[in-house]
C-alpha cells in the first residue's frame, strides 16, 4: 500500500512536490511546473500546497517496518 506523504530532504520548500512525484513514480520537476502553472492559473495551487503541508506527514516520521515485501515468483 502506498501512502502519500512529504519529503523535506529532497524537497525545496516543505517537500509536498517531492512526495507527491514519489507517490506517482515521477519526476518531481514535472510536479512542481504543473503546480506552478496551477497557482497563475486560477490561483488554486497556492491554497492546495498549504493545505497539503499543513495535513501531510513526513516522510522522517512514517513507520515503514508493518509493509511486507512480497518475493518475486520465479515462475513467468
Amino acid at each position: 500500500m502506498k501512502k502519500l506523504y512529504k519529503n523535506k530532504a529532497d524537497g525545496m520548500i516543505s517537500g509536498v512536490c517531492q512526495g507527491v512525484a514519489e507517490y506517482f513514480d515521477i519526476d518531481p520537476s514535472l510536479v512542481r511546473i504543473v503546480w506552478a502553472v496551477s497557482f497563475f492559473w486560477g490561483g488554486i495551487g497556492l491554497f492546495l500546497y498549504i493545505i497539503m503541508a499543513l495535513i501531510l506527514p513526513d516522510k522522517s516520521t512514517l513507520d515503514f517496518t508493518d509493509y511486507k515485501v512480497k518475493p518475486l515468483d520465479d515462475e513467468q
